[in-house]
């Protein structure tokens, strides 16, 4: 015996057998929809997440301990801290309901720093990514950067400042 769903498109409720995901007059979104879940399996795949994890993520022990210590309960409470001291607004940028928690110093350049309220701040994803990009540049962390004896910032607003003036300069090269 045949198996049937609904149909997939917002407010139709003809009922399509197994195994599309579109009715006849809907058909067209049927290729895209299985694209979609395709690219979305790729993304989300074990190997994916083995290579993130083992050659990004936990690259050597150093790196490892760094991560672990966001699984334990002292970040937990201390990004809860942070997000509710800023009420989920972007220090950088100014961007409501922003649920990501950076450190102004990064741990990765001084690991004392990494359970101090003040060496956090909340940032939307666009400014982390604009930040750490900055971060690498200036401190020399991230992966094949030789660390620099820079001056560390701890004032969101000079980093806002040097973040843009390296975005302009890398738009402008």
């Amino acid at each position: 015996m045949p198996r049937y769903r609904r149909c997939r498109q917002p407010g139709c409720h003809a009922m399509v057998q197994l195994p599309n995901h579109y009715c006849a007059k809907h058909h067209e979104h049927e290729a895209e929809y299985l694209a979609n879940r395709q690219r979305w399996a790729r993304a989300h795949s074990k190997q994916y997440q083995h290579k993130y994890n083992n050659v990004t993520r936990y690259r050597n022990d150093t790196k490892s301990k760094q991560y672990q210590f966001y699984k334990t309960r002292i970040w937990s409470v201390l990004r809860q801290q942070a997000l509710d001291r800023d009420h989920y607004v972007c220090q950088y940028c100014g961007q409501p309901n922003s649920k990501t928690v950076d450190h102004i110093v990064p741990i990765e350049y001084d690991e004392k720093l990494k359970d101090h309220l003040d060496n956090l701040a909340t940032i939307c994803r666009k400014c982390h990514r604009l930040k750490t990009d900055w971060e690498h540049s200036w401190y020399g962390t991230g992966i094949g950067n030789q660390r620099k004896q820079a001056t560390e910032l701890h004032d969101v607003l000079s980093i806002k400042h040097l973040m843009n003036k390296n975005k302009n300069n890398d738009s402008e090269s």
